[in-house]
């Protein structure tokens, strides 16, 4: 089994991790690397096993208890295993290998002040958990929340997900609908005898790129909302004139909004084109809760760098609970994922000391 060294530097904790292959549903040698060391290296610590999930927590009494989350599984390697460093590159010091952003480097950070804290602030309690790159029914936050809810009980959480060092406050929501329309086929050659399904889009794309995207503030945090046709698909052959299409409509929103009514705003855009409506897919998105004593102080502690997070995280899970929740770990998500993955190593660095002093007495 491979070791880790929850006392060593957290860049050379990230390196370790990495060079663990752990794809989705292949977490096994790495949870029970992770279970080992909880075990054998922190104090005060319960720790228990959920399929390929960690979970380990402290019952010291404190007044407040702070969740740190991170998943351990990645997307398929790509070549870019075991992990390598490079010193001298454009971009200064910085760790190459897959889940080097996303999020091993975030994992790092919190298994190493799990072991290192002497005197914590708050109670602790770490959530490593598998499944999360792949389809949610596999994601093992589901599990924990239906097999250990009492696990899941805090009064703020912080998700490691690549955040560049911000922290990156809730999270927007996400809506899909699928669009449709009829016409009658007919040979190209006649147009006129027939009803092009798909010209009967024209309005709703018009409405769609003159649609003006909503910007609100919450908690200091400014999110705005997009509507975005992504994908069109109609016509049988290139001499027939469509007698149906689709198109499907992204919509991201503020949390403020719930799902309900996201779909409702989205009816209200496309009235009066008679076209077919379907919902596809919906998640909720997460309110910042900055407010909140436990997050207040997280956002001191980081000198007050936070932002709205675009695109959805399991953020919203955690705020579906009631506690509020933030994204903060090293690394561009724009970078995750890639064949060049890579983090630079002074914000594995950064991100550990602003926890440090946030969950050290």
């Amino acid at each position: 089994m491979p070791y880790l060294d929850l006392h060593a530097d957290p860049i050379d904790l990230t390196a370790a991790l990495v060079d663990i292959p752990s794809v989705s549903q292949d977490e096994a040698l790495i949870a029970d690397a992770v279970e080992l060391a909880l075990r054998e290296q922190t104090i005060g610590f319960e720790v228990i096993r959920s399929g390929n999930a960690v979970l380990a927590r402290t019952s010291l009494g404190l007044p407040s208890r702070v969740m740190l989350a991170g998943h351990l599984d990645t997307v398929p390697i790509a070549d870019n295993v075991p992990s390598r460093r490079e010193v001298n590159s454009p971009e200064g010091d910085v760790l190459h290998g897959c889940g080097t952003v996303d999020m091993k480097s975030g994992d790092a950070v919190f298994l190493h002040l799990a072991a290192t804290i002497e005197e914590l602030a708050h109670d602790l309690t770490l959530v490593f958990y598998d499944c999360e790159e792949i389809a949610a029914k596999y994601n093992g936050l589901g599990r924990i929340e239906r097999d250990l809810p009492d696990w899941l009980r805090a009064d703020v959480a912080v998700l490691g997900e690549p955040s560049g060092g911000f922290i990156e406050a809730g999270c927007q929501g996400t809506l899909r609908v699928r669009l449709t329309t009829t016409g009658t086929r007919a040979h190209s050659a006649r147009s006129w005898l027939g009803d092009n399904a798909i010209h009967k889009f024209g309005p709703l794309l018009q409405r769609l790129s003159e649609y003006e995207a909503r910007s609100v503030d919450i908690d200091g945090c400014v999110y705005r909302e997009g509507l975005s046709a992504v994908r069109i698909s109609g016509g049988v052959a290139g001499n027939v004139v469509p007698d149906a299409a689709e198109v499907d409509v992204n919509f991201r929103f503020a949390p403020d909004r719930s799902t309900s009514q996201a779909v409702e705003h989205v009816r209200e855009v496309v009235d009066g084109l008679g076209l077919g409506f379907e919902v596809t897919d919906s998640s909720a998105g997460a309110l910042p809760g900055l407010s909140a004593p436990a997050a207040a102080e997280l956002i001191a502690a980081a000198g007050g760098q936070v932002r709205a997070k675009y695109g959805w995280t399991d953020v919203s899970r955690f705020a579906a609970l009631g506690i509020p929740a933030v994204n903060y770990g090293p690394g561009d998500p724009n970078l995750a994922h890639k064949r060049d993955e890579r983090v630079p190593v002074q914000q594995i660095t950064d991100v550990t000391a602003v926890l440090r002093g946030y969950l050290g007495n």
